[in-house]
């Protein structure tokens, strides 16, 4: 009780008298009465959208839950308040023992569902025996009515086999059978009306789900093909369709067309999240609980059931987790980006990634010594905490290394000459400048200093010493600011990139995304650099084959005191910069080149155009 009081998820089931249980209700109030079990990670076939083409590093069987775990686990969470279970994958009729775990389900008092999502190749096969087991409800995974397309998308055979599934279950009584289609543009968004017309004679529920984020299936915001763009296409052809009514922690928005058995609904995880209802919890073929599909928190209840732990104390740890549930996930763009589990071991760019690449811009812009780059925490987090996916090592050698041999291959040289304060060349009138350096750039053939923007620098005191400008003073105005940067990749990987053929995902669309991070994130790397709130950032990637290039352009806008150049060179050079590290696989003979200001307006300095 004490433990309750203390909490914030405490004093609101103390607060609102909730019957349900206090452990499987969360710090907003949402109960979790419905649990996915996922029976395994394999799976016969290899969908596009759930599982990397070469497969995933399979659990090995021994640390998979047994039969008997799945059913004890289930058994503590229906005595918790659980009423409806899903035994999901991988795919979960290829488990020898599926029927007898449903048998065992379904003597659990007060579980009222158990429900099955299939790919329904083994459907027809195993529905009989599992309908008299105790299973209740089916959902089978079909993206296509086109037998060839669906073997595109699946990389197997067995079209006719998920069809005869279908018309077995509505055969063996099943209302409704649901129909799982995950709709990608270029894939099948065409096919929307046919899946439409399918329910006219046949009980289903054709459930059309907004193409979702996980490791390996090259995600990206253009694929996704949204509900509203869904509904207004099939609305043109029955705008007689009818919303139906739907409970309230319902994922679904359901329709109907008049006199049509069936009914299609919205699975809208992505444009419209339903997190403020969401009930459901899920428990991976490994153990592990994961209180929700899009985070990557996990706590490992096979461990502690293994360790010998006791009903209560599971009951904690369950607890524990549900109490910590975010209020709602982060959002499409910032999902694709997350560390998560590819979509069948469930049942982008992390920030700590930005930071390490900012790291390389900051090295190869700014080559200050040791002393004075270790004085920002920001510097000091990206070389104690690299990311994974950062193969370079975390010293301060490493990095100057790796910047030594980058502007190598850019074919520069950075040389960095002391110089009095006040000799600094400073490019295109940027707004932010290193004290007490000059900086040259000289490519193969020619040195070439670009005359400074005044004589007087804004960022020192009298002393030399770094300052940040004091804005405080100088009136409002609508600032505007284009940069652009050149990525050479070479015939091959310009092929790759052109085709969207790289491993990584798509080239142009992770860079544009990373290019407006980096711009929203500028402040917090550039030392001086004032925090400023962006009103539109645009980055645009166009291919250039007579260069075999990516052509990068940036643009900020803003309305306030001060210049958002830093912002739009930051934008163009992490884009830049993520273009290479998604290509370096495949040459590294790779140059980034022309970062510099294209324009800006607005401001005291005037406009700047480079022609």
């Amino acid at each position: 009780l004490q433990e309750l009081q203390s909490s914030g998820r405490g004093r609101f089931l103390l607060e609102h008298a909730a019957s349900f249980s206090a452990f499987l209700t969360d710090s907003f109030g949402r109960q979790h009465n419905y649990l996915r079990i996922s029976l395994t990670e394999k799976c016969n076939l290899r969908c596009q959208y759930c599982m990397p083409e070469e497969g995933v590093q399979l659990t090995p069987k021994s640390e998979l839950l047994t039969a008997q775990e799945i059913i004890s686990l289930a058994r503590l969470f229906v005595k918790e308040g659980v009423e409806k279970i899903r035994l999901t994958g991988g795919e979960p009729l290829i488990r020898p023992d599926v029927v007898d775990i449903v048998g065992q389900l379904y003597k659990l008092e007060g579980l009222k569902t158990i429900a099955v999502t299939t790919n329904g190749i083994n459907l027809a096969r195993l529905l009989p025996r599992l309908k008299e087991a105790g299973l209740t409800a089916i959902n089978i995974s079909l993206d296509t009515l086109v037998p060839a397309k669906f073997e595109f998308i699946v990389r197997r055979k067995g079209f006719h086999k998920v069809m005869e599934g279908i018309h077995k279950a509505t055969e063996l009584g099943y209302r409704p059978v649901k129909v799982n289609c995950v709709v990608m543009r270029g894939f099948n968004e065409d096919e929307l009306l046919d899946f439409v017309d399918f329910t006219k004679d046949l009980p289903l529920d054709v459930r059309f789900i907004e193409y979702m984020p996980f490791d390996g299936n090259k995600w990206n915001f253009k694929k996704m093909v949204s509900y509203k763009e869904m509904l207004d296409t099939i609305k043109q052809r029955w705008p007689e369709l009818e919303k139906l009514p739907c409970e309230a922690s319902s994922t679904a928005k359901s329709y109907k067309v008049p006199h049509f058995q069936g009914q299609i609904s919205f699975i809208t995880s992505m444009s419209e999240h339903f997190c403020g209802s969401c009930n459901r919890l899920r428990i991976t073929a490994d153990g592990n609980l994961k209180v929700c599909l899009f985070g990557n928190s996990e706590v490992s209840l096979r461990d502690h059931l293994r360790s010998g732990a006791s009903e209560e104390e599971l009951v904690q740890i369950i607890g524990a987790a549900v109490g910590r549930k975010k209020k709602q996930h982060a959002g499409m763009f910032n999902i694709s980006q997350m560390k998560n589990r590819p979509m069948i071991l469930i049942g982008g760019l992390p920030f700590q990634l930005v930071k390490c690449i900012f790291m390389l811009l900051f090295f190869f812009f700014f080559p200050l010594p040791e002393p004075a780059l270790m004085s920002f925490p920001l510097c000091q987090d990206a070389l104690q905490n690299p990311p994974n996916s950062i193969p370079w090592g975390l010293t301060f050698s490493h990095w100057s290394t790796l910047r030594a041999s980058l502007s190598k291959q850019m074919g520069k040289a950075l040389c960095l000459e002391a110089s009095p304060v006040g000799q600094v060349s400073v490019d295109c009138q940027s707004k932010e400048a290193s004290p007490g350096f000059e900086f040259c750039t000289r490519d193969l053939r020619s040195s070439t200093k670009v005359p400074r923007a005044s004589d007087n620098l804004t960022h020192t005191d009298e002393e030399g010493r770094a300052t940040m400008v004091d804005v405080g003073g100088k009136p409002d105005s609508r600032r505007r600011a284009v940069a652009g940067a050149v990525v050479r990749l070479g015939e091959k990987a310009f092929g790759m990139v052109r085709q969207n053929q790289m491993k990584k995902g798509d080239v142009l669309a992770i860079a544009q995304i990373a290019g407006i991070q980096g711009a929203k994130l500028t402040s917090q790397l550039i030392p001086l650099c004032h925090n400023i709130p962006l009103n539109h950032v645009e980055v645009s990637l166009s291919l250039d084959e007579t260069k075999y290039a990516v052509v990068i352009r940036s643009s900020c806008q803003t309305w306030g005191r001060t210049g958002v150049e830093m912002e739009a060179l930051t934008a163009a050079s992490l884009a830049a910069l993520t273009v290479y590290d998604m290509c370096k696989a495949v040459t590294h003979d790779i140059v980034i080149e022309e970062v510099k200001l294209l324009s800006k307006t607005g401001g005291q300095r005037g406009d700047f155009l480079r022609v």
